[in-house]
Order: structure tokens, then sequence, then C-alpha cells
């Protein structure tokens, strides 16, 4: 029996080529950078009125129980003007958590009428401690840690998007 060796073959012209390897590289990525980890969006406006002043900000609404559980999971930023609103579509008394989270936050536990019930301020990203909503709420947002503060908002402030109205 004898062995035959191959002689080595030249690469393919396009292996070469750093626009082919880019192009290729950036296929391979898009289903990556349009996950949930990545994702924003689409955004709805949102107001909240306080003492002081209007604060608009665009958020995103979880309204189905997949995209509560996501929430903001796996993000590294958020832009100072945005927030995720989760909708619980009744009133009743949640918990949140920040497994999985990287941004500190800040949540606002809010009422079926659009009142503030309760801000927890600066969670701690990636624990698993449970936030309580203190009482019945119908939803909850969250901004990035230190907006309450700065914005000086407070419990009894008003909500205003149309997840509220009527209420």
């Amino acid at each position: 029996m004898s062995l035959r060796f191959a002689r080595p073959r030249a690469a393919p012209a396009f292996a070469a080529s750093p626009r082919r390897l880019l192009a290729a590289l950036l296929f391979l990525l898009l289903p990556a950078l349009a996950s949930p980890a990545f994702a924003d969006g689409p955004f709805e406006p949102l107001t909240i009125v306080s003492r002081s002043g209007r604060h608009t900000f665009q958020v995103e609404v979880m309204r189905d129980d997949a995209g509560r559980a996501q929430g903001l999971m796996f993000r590294r930023a958020m832009a100072p003007d945005r927030g995720m609103l989760f909708d619980f579509e009744r009133n009743a008394p949640v918990a949140m958590w920040m497994k999985n989270t990287y941004l500190p936050l800040d949540m606002l536990f809010i009422r079926p009428n659009g009142t503030v019930a309760r801000i927890a301020a600066d969670t701690e990203p990636l624990s698993t401690r449970t936030i309580d909503s203190g009482e019945p709420v119908l939803g909850v947002l969250e901004l990035n840690a230190g907006t309450a503060a700065r914005l000086g908002l407070h419990p009894g402030d008003k909500v205003e998007h149309p997840l509220f109205r009527g209420r």
C-alpha cells in the first residue's frame, strides 16, 4: 500500500480579502445583535409629572410574560431619556429582581391611576433579592439609577401613559 501526500493548495482568493471577512463576520453576528440583549424599541412616550416639572421619556413596554421575564437583562447601557415600562395587566402586588441585569436601576411602582406608589432607588445589578411593590400596582417603570433623585421624583407623582388612562 502506498501513501500519497497531497500538495497544499493555495487559499482561495476571497480568504485574504478583509472586506469579505468583515462582511462574513457581520452576517454571522447580526442574529446576536438583534437578540433581546442588544435590542431596544419600539418606543412609546411617557411623562412623569412631579413637583419639579414634567419629565419625558421614551419607553419600551413589556406587555406579555416573555417580555416581562426578559426585561432589561443582559443590556449594558440605556440612554438617559429611555426606560422600560412593565404592564402587569391587572392590579396586584408584584416583585422584581435584578438577575442578569447589569444596569443599576430606579424602579417606580405605579398604581392603576398612574400615581407612583413606591420608588426603589439604585437597585443592585445582578442581585436575586426581590424588590416588592409594597401594594398592588399595575405597572413598573425602570429608569437608569439616579434618575429619580436627579429629577426629584417621589411617591404620589403622576405617570402619564396610555396604560394608566381611564383607570
